[in-house]
């Protein structure tokens, strides 16, 4: 059991690696990327039980002792949200079997998926600050043959902005880390959290906290870091966006989520205080732009960037029940964002377009896509008993524990407005004056809708199972508290 941190990321890594060798012959890929996702979904649990039972697990790859050698860290954080990207993926790859045109499959597509998988499970594994820039680059390769792929003039011009943001805030990233370890001599983040306590506060740990909120905050979409966002997730196909929409931010969250509470956490009036403005910011514009479109697309990706804020706002306030609502609502959002991406891609399949203006009364030869759309726009907004409803309601307690009323506040007025955009979506989409639809998809929509009812039900099981879920989140918000606990774990001897 002592590798056993090293699956989740071996075993999608090494099926792109055997996907390689059958380019051109999609049932096999199909067979073999399914194949790969269930094994890592069963590592990832078996994975769980033991960090469950037996604490944090810890591998230094080549047998270098810590501080020395790179090592991979499975905390119950980490061990849920590996999960839970895999369980995603799982589900989008369905969709994406019946969604996609062989003339996209051809073209790479499970193996860019399988090598995403690796980088994302690589970056919520690794306990080694420049390894997590190298699992960053790992999904970020994977992501730039994702975003073009099927070669549209629209795409094509997105993607070269996607790239060039990212390859600006890797730039940044290396940069960032360059002067971390200049000032504390280490890559290790155990190490680098003791290290950092040990220096007190001078300003320069200040400056390199900002740094990487900056570049953190640019691949989270964080205000005013988002800009790029809206056009380039919409450029991709559905099962493409919905993977991005679900996972890609999330582990620019994480990163902020990490670091924040494992290196920045002794200076907190100032730091922590901007990462709230901005989050608070980050809510309030994408609750803006989520109400000004009619796209169904552009509506829930502004909606991404409203979760990106409530996490962060969550992780800002720093108190026990503010971090366990960040965590939670982590989970929740990324189960929903896919689940909704992937019923408005239903909806785009049966209209032909995104415009809700040309869409209307779908309820009446698809009611089983419409109640299911419902129900997980009432769970994106927070409606109770649904999955939303916890981690938000811990995040604005948190908030109110330090003192903020405003924070509290904005998070439920959005609560609202999140709502509202949503229902949107239904009123036109779903109600409204039946239309005749001519969408070349449009017999595939009651096959589409199932992957998608799969992952509303997980959603579903997360919210009204939420008290058997909470030991988990507690557990994963343990060495968020007290950083002891990951440092102990990680540098034992």
């Amino acid at each position: 059991m002592i590798n056993l941190p090293l699956l989740p990321i071996l075993i999608p890594l090494l099926s792109a690696v055997l996907l390689m060798f059958f380019p051109k012959r999609i049932k096999a890929q199909r067979v073999i990327s399914m194949i790969g996702i269930t094994g890592t979904i069963i590592a990832a649990i078996v994975l769980a039980a033991e960090v469950k039972a037996n604490g944090i697990q810890t591998v230094n790859l080549g047998s270098w002792p810590a501080p020395y050698g790179i090592p991979l860290v499975s905390d119950m954080l980490s061990v849920l949200l590996v999960l839970t990207s895999s369980i995603l993926t799982f589900f989008v790859v369905w969709y994406a079997m019946i969604y996609m045109d062989e003339s996209y499959e051809r073209f790479f597509f499970y193996i860019g998926v399988m090598f995403l998988l690796t980088g994302i499970n690589g970056a919520f594994t690794t306990g080694d600050i420049f390894n997590l820039f190298v699992f960053f680059e790992v999904f970020l390769i994977a992501s730039y043959l994702l975003i073009v792929l099927g070669g549209k003039s629209g795409q094509l011009r997105e993607s070269i902005k996607y790239l060039l943001i990212n390859v600006i805030s890797s730039a940044l990233f290396v940069t960032a880390v360059a002067y971390l370890y200049s000032v504390v001599g280490t890559l290790n983040m155990a190490d680098v959290s003791q290290r950092i306590d040990e220096l007190g506060s001078p300003g320069i740990i200040t400056v390199i906290a900002i740094f990487f909120l900056i570049v953190f905050g640019l691949k989270g979409a964080i205000f005013p870091l988002y800009f790029w966002l809206p056009g380039s997730y919409s450029a991709p196909p559905i099962p493409i966006l919905a993977l991005f929409g679900a996972l890609l931010t999330k582990v620019g969250v994480y990163s902020i989520l990490r670091t924040y509470t494992l290196f920045f956490y002794h200076d907190q009036g100032f730091t922590h205080q901007i990462l709230g403005v901005l989050a608070l910011l980050s809510i309030v514009v994408g609750a803006i732009g989520a109400i000004a479109y009619r796209d169904v697309k552009t509506i829930i990706i502004y909606n991404i960037v409203i979760a990106v804020g409530v996490i962060l706002y969550g992780v800002s306030a720093m108190t026990p029940a503010a971090l366990e609502g960040a965590v939670f609502y982590l989970l929740h959002d990324m189960v929903i964002k896919a689940a909704l991406f992937l019923l408005v891609g239903v909806m785009m399949a049966i209209a032909g377009a995104s415009h809700l203006d040309k869409m209307g009364g779908m309820i009446r030869d698809y009611p089983r896509i419409g109640w299911t759309y419902l129900i997980a726009a009432f769970a994106l907004a927070g409606i109770p008993p649904l999955s939303g409803f916890v981690g938000k309601l811990l995040i604005v307690q948190g908030g109110f524990e330090t003192g903020d009323m405003v924070g509290p506040l904005i998070i439920l007025l959005s609560s609202l407005l999140v709502l509202y955009s949503a229902m949107k979506i239904f009123m036109n989409g779903f109600w409204g004056t039946p239309k005749e639809y001519h969408g070349a998809k449009a017999h595939l929509a009651n096959r589409l809708w199932v992957p998608a009812a799969g992952l509303v039900l997980i959603a579903i099981a997360y919210g009204v199972g939420s008290e058997a879920v909470y030991p988990f989140i507690q557990m994963a918000v343990e060495p968020l508290i007290d950083p002891a606990i990951y440092i102990e774990a990680v540098l034992k001897e």
